[in-house]
């Protein structure tokens, strides 16, 4: 199974590199993890929100592997324990699913991306910083791959 989590932003913090790299690490190996950075579009005076977001869908779109389930983070998404998402990578497991995590930037994401997520999946109720998204997904995703080995990790 093969993991591409397609995130806008190219610039994080080295505290948030350095946990990204961690848990990319300790992934099972049947379990390919994939980072994908997408470069913001720039902002610039004049520049309407709507046409930097598309041409951000367009770099994203490009990134997700042909086939694979869109799953977009979204504070509005629906709201999972660490078992519910287990139990789903369970399953994406068994159908050796190509599973595309969608982070978008500073504003969102474009309605295209929306249109074509499968699933749209909230980390918290809270706004997110970039960086400690992306942390909290692959943190959660490690945890998920540790719960479906049985592994002391995760302690409910």
């Amino acid at each position: 199974m093969q993991i591409h989590i397609v995130s806008v932003g190219d610039k994080m913090p080295a505290w948030a590199d350095s946990a990204t790299q961690e848990y990319l690490k300790r992934m099972p190996r049947e379990l390919g993890v994939k980072l994908v950075e997408i470069r913001p579009a720039v902002r610039a005076a004049g520049k309407p929100v709507a046409a930097l977001l598309k041409l951000e869908a367009s770099r994203m779109q490009a990134a997700v592997p042909p086939g694979a389930t869109h799953v977009l983070l979204d504070e509005r998404g629906q709201h999972w324990t660490s078992t519910q998402l287990a139990a789903r990578l369970q399953d994406w497991m068994r159908n050796a699913s190509t599973v595309a995590f969608l982070i978008g930037g500073a504003d969102g994401v474009d309605g295209e991306i929306r249109a074509k997520a499968d699933l749209e999946l909230s980390l918290s109720s809270f706004t997110l910083p970039h960086a400690l998204a992306r942390v909290m997904l692959i943190e959660q995703l490690y945890r998920a791959a540790s719960i479906l080995k049985g592994h002391p990790y995760h302690r409910a």
